[in-house]
């Protein structure tokens, strides 16, 4: 997301296409993201939404308050950010819905390369709209909440959840919330079978590296699983519940945030973007928080695209690497501490 999307979400008020929420108002702000800054006027109380541990950190320090998935109900408005994936978008909207007493005021914005308009066309066909407004790239529009469930409903039964191989559950949003990542499925292909002892997954997502560690590795005692998406991580919760290993999950922003922990093994498949540009930094910072955590002699697996230049990375914070296999898309390296 951008500051411009969040210019174009507070920019109807400001204009006084809106009116603004006084005090007594109570406004949740799903998808709330940091650098934020309301309207001269906009006095509601605000209740903030975000799973993505970074943003939800920034915010906490900047005393708002702040919960990793809405809580609450019969709000008088409902803040919107959109992003790029359709499905997570209107799931997002079905939860401001469910959330906003019927009459009550519900703001989406998103920019205009990521489907904004899209979005307000599908809106368009189950809810009267009240109007939009195009500003700073992007659209917001808005709308009065329906008295009744029929459009949540409506949105909710056409991104349902996803049984990804059979076993793993996911919702749109997630990352490879449709499939397991082809980066993930060739390291888990070429890990060794003799993990032992303490293990991590850096980067856990909604589990599928992990339960490939407890199905191949029955000497790991325990397994720790560190992820920034709290719905991602909620969703490993219930895709390795039962038989396996000792299991620890932790929502961790890992590029900032110490583990506390040491471990003989970390297995991982970092990101290296958060938005539309790459960012080799994110990843690098991931491989020496990996460096951090294990244990002296403690060993590495990590899956990353051929082209990011990781190595480096791995030569200053290892004492040895070496890679196991590349094929078209992505390269597994392995390192010891």
């Amino acid at each position: 997301m951008t500051a411009d999307s969040l210019k174009t979400l507070f920019h109807p008020f400001e204009a006084g296409l809106l009116p603004l929420p006084r005090k007594g108002a109570r406004v949740l702000f799903l998808g709330a993201e940091p650098g934020f800054r309301l309207p001269e006027g906009f006095e509601g109380e605000m209740h903030l939404a975000q799973g993505f541990r970074p943003d939800y950190r920034a915010l906490t320090a900047a005393r708002y308050a702040v919960t990793p998935r809405p809580e609450g109900e019969s709000y008088d408005v409902a803040l919107l950010l959109a992003g790029r994936h359709r499905g997570w978008n209107e799931l997002r909207v079905a939860e401001a819905m469910r959330r906003v007493a019927p009459g009550g005021l519900i703001v989406v914005a998103g920019g205009k390369d990521d489907g904004i308009a899209s979005l307000r066309k599908r809106l368009g066909l189950l809810v009267p709209l009240g109007g939009h407004s195009p500003k700073y790239h992007g659209v917001a529009f808005w709308f009065a909440n329906p008295d009744g469930a029929e459009a949540a409903d409506a949105l909710e039964s056409a991104n349902p959840d996803m049984l990804v191989d059979g076993r793993f559950r996911t919702r749109p949003g997630m990352f490879s919330f449709d499939r397991v990542d082809a980066g993930s499925r060739l390291l888990a292909g070429h890990l060794p079978g003799d993990l032992r002892g303490h293990v991590a997954d850096f980067c856990a997502g909604w589990g599928f590296l992990a339960a490939e560690v407890a199905e191949r590795s029955p000497a790991v005692s325990s397994l720790d699983l560190y992820e920034a998406d709290f719905e991602a991580l909620d969703a490993a919760k219930l895709n390795l519940a039962g038989t396996g290993p000792q299991k620890e999950f932790f929502w961790v922003d890992l590029a900032r945030e110490d583990v506390g922990r040491r471990y003989d093994a970390v297995v991982m498949n970092p990101p290296f973007h958060q938005g539309r540009a790459a960012e080799p930094e994110l990843g690098a910072a991931m491989i020496r928080a990996a460096a951090k955590a294990l244990k002296p002699g403690g060993r590495l697996f990590l899956v990353a695209n051929r082209q990011l230049p990781y190595e480096q990375v791995l030569a200053a914070a290892f004492a040895q690497y070496h890679e196991v296999v590349r094929d078209n898309g992505f390269k597994v390296l392995a390192a010891r501490r």
